[in-house]
């Protein structure tokens, strides 16, 4: 053990350095989610946590397609900064911004017209449907302004600044849960806004930060050798089709992982409010340790693509290893809280027995899946680095729709093993998932390292 700290030490260190902050600025969106949930838990009761549930279920695939949009500049900026050629990082953040702000509007229209009207058609309470819809609309404007927010924060990254979303994102944590708790429960002469009042908030805070962090790249000394070839209006077709060709692929490897978690919440949503407010509480607890791996695989991926576009393949090999080992010490922590800490985390978004009862239960599930979601997603990360991205959505698309759904639909609804039965598919679709996503990369290093060695 040692001799193998020894060796990836370096690589620990540098992996760590860059990752820590990118884990907090990742942790934002989930933990406006998380926010949401308590504050909508504590003061406005069980329906409204499970109109929550039913939202962000939706949301967060339209959101994490946008995301996935956003992320594919990293890679290629990170590429071009190890090659030196700062100009063209300017001309790709252009490109960048004109696509996330076409492609936010966008799904803003998806969201709301379409999405909305889908609420009606699967068979949930309607109660909890009657209260979804006011928070749908603003939720899917936020997606505008953190589109914005997260384009500037993947060129950033991409260049190795880290920290200033970091903060950026704690703050407007901050702001969310304040603004969330008087909006919610009316204080400060505020009549009470119920459900809308997360709403709001989500929306001001998500404005807020776009404005801060465009405010800082344009700005800040730290880019000004980078943004001689940014124009706003300076659209390149080619450079569009470079950051969209990774993007569209990463993007889709999160709708099919996240739309099966979505698919699972609608279909415990049958079961009734309680299993589904339950989903809505376990899956924000696993949300935070996911999004921290993410962390750890965005580091990866600006690190993987550093090594690969100066061609040093077996430094690429051991960083992403690094990366692995990292994820793996983390999760196996997380599982062990979620084991010890289940009867008593639900506590911290509801008070009703019910809803903690059955959230004990699947927290104790989403254990078992901590090491296989933290390890499939530092597969994605490094192979999004070298820009093999294509096979990886294929991978997700079979590991989740056509392993893991299935096996959840079959064990919760068919073999009536209710929330437990859909949660374990999701645990069969992480594994099919990291195994194969780990075999790509060793294949993927070995050959760029016999190529240059021949």
């Amino acid at each position: 053990m040692h001799q193998l700290y020894q060796k990836f030490k370096p690589y620990y260190r540098a992996n760590l350095t860059l990752a820590i902050p990118v884990v907090i600025s990742q942790l934002g969106h989930t933990l406006v989610q998380l926010s949401d949930s308590i504050i909508v838990g504590h003061f406005a009761g069980t329906v409204s946590l499970a109109a929550v549930s039913l939202v962000n279920s939706i949301f967060v695939v339209a959101m994490l397609f946008g995301l996935g949009i956003s992320y594919g500049i990293t890679p290629l900026i990170a590429q071009y900064n190890g090659q030196h050629n700062y100009q063209e990082c300017g001309k790709l953040l252009s490109n960048s911004l004109i696509i996330n702000i076409l492609n936010s509007v966008l799904l803003f229209v998806v969201i709301y017209f379409g999405l909305t009207l889908l609420l009606g058609h699967l068979d949930q309470s309607p109660a909890v449907v009657a209260e979804a819809k006011p928070f749908m609309l603003l939720l899917s404007l936020s997606i505008i302004p953190m589109l914005l927010f997260n384009t500037f924060k993947q060129f950033t990254e991409g260049l190795g600044f880290t920290k200033q979303a970091m903060m950026i994102s704690i703050w407007g944590n901050v702001l969310n849960v304040c603004l969330g708790v008087i909006f919610v429960k009316g204080l400060f002469g505020i009549a009470p806004m119920g459900i809308r009042g997360v709403g709001y908030a989500t929306l001001i805070d998500r404005m807020l930060m776009a404005m801060v962090m465009g405010f800082y790249v344009f700005r800040s000394k730290n880019f000004k050798q980078y943004l001689h070839g940014f124009s706003l209006f300076a659209i390149d077709v080619k450079r569009c089709v470079q950051i969209l060709r990774i993007g569209t692929p990463v993007a889709l490897q999160y709708i099919f992982e996240v739309g099966a978690f979505s698919a699972a919440a609608v279909l415990i949503g049958t079961f009734g409010p309680v299993p589904q407010a339950a989903h809505q509480v376990a899956i924000n607890m696993a949300s935070l340790t996911y999004m921290m791996a993410s962390g750890i695989s965005a580091a990866a991926a600006i690190k993987s693509g550093n090594y690969f576009g100066a061609k040093s393949y077996t430094d690429l090999k051991h960083s992403a290893l690094a990366s692995y080992h990292i994820v793996i010490l983390f999760m196996m922590f997380t599982a062990l809280v979620f084991v010890v800490g289940s009867p008593w985390l639900p506590w911290i978004v509801t008070s009703d027995r019910q809803v903690i009862t059955v959230a004990s239960q699947l927290l104790i599930i989403a254990a078992v899946f901590q090491l296989f979601d933290g390890t499939q997603v530092i597969g994605l990360g490094v192979l999004r680095g070298i820009g093999d991205v294509n096979v990886p959505t294929l991978i997700t698309f079979l590991a989740y729709w056509v392993v893991g759904l299935p096996i959840g639909y079959l064990l919760g609804i068919h073999l009536q093993m209710g929330a437990k039965g859909v949660w374990f598919g999701l645990v069969a679709g992480l594994a099919a998932a990291s195994v194969l996503l780990y075999l790509r990369f060793r294949k993927i290093t070995e050959r760029h390292q016999k190529a240059l060695t021949d």
